[in-house]
C-alpha cells in the first residue's frame, strides 16, 4: 500500500523558514513534487524533482526561495522554504508519480497535506 506522509508545516513569521518532509512507503517514484492550495484559490504546482535530481521544476514565484531535494535512501522528498511571505500561506501537498516529466502536474499519489501559515 502506497502512502505519502507530510510533516514540517506550521506557523512562521514573514522572512522565516520551514522545511517540509514527505516520506513515501510502499514503492519508489520517478518524480516527487509539492503542490499548495490557499483558501479560495486554485491549486498551484510548487516544485518537483526527478529521482536523480537531474530534472527540477519550480513555480516562478518560489524560485530562489524554495529548494526541493530528495533522499532516495529514505524515500523522502523535502521542500526547504526560505524568505517566506504571507502569500505562501496554504496547505502544502506532497505528490508522486512514475514518469520523469517534472513539468507536468499530473500525479498518481497524494499526501494528506500540511498547513503552512506565514504571518506578516
Amino acid at each position: 500500500q502506497v502512502q505519502l506522509v507530510e510533516s514540517g508545516g506550521g506557523l512562521v513569521q514573514a522572512g522565516g523558514s520551514l522545511r517540509l518532509s514527505c516520506a513515501a512507503s510502499g514503492r519508489t517514484f520517478s518524480t516527487m513534487g509539492w503542490f499548495r492550495q490557499a483558501p479560495g484559490k486554485e491549486r498551484e504546482y510548487v516544485a518537483a524533482s526527478s529521482r536523480s535530481a537531474g530534472s527540477i521544476y519550480y513555480l516562478d514565484s518560489v524560485k530562489g526561495r524554495f529548494t526541493i531535494s530528495r533522499d532516495n535512501a529514505k524515500n523522502t522528498v523535502y521542500l526547504q522554504m526560505n524568505s517566506l511571505k504571507p502569500e505562501d500561506t496554504a496547505v502544502y501537498y506532497c505528490a508522486a508519480k512514475s514518469d520523469y516529466v517534472v513539468s507536468t502536474p499530473t500525479y498518481d499519489y497524494w499526501g494528506q497535506g500540511t498547513q503552512v501559515t506565514v504571518s506578516s
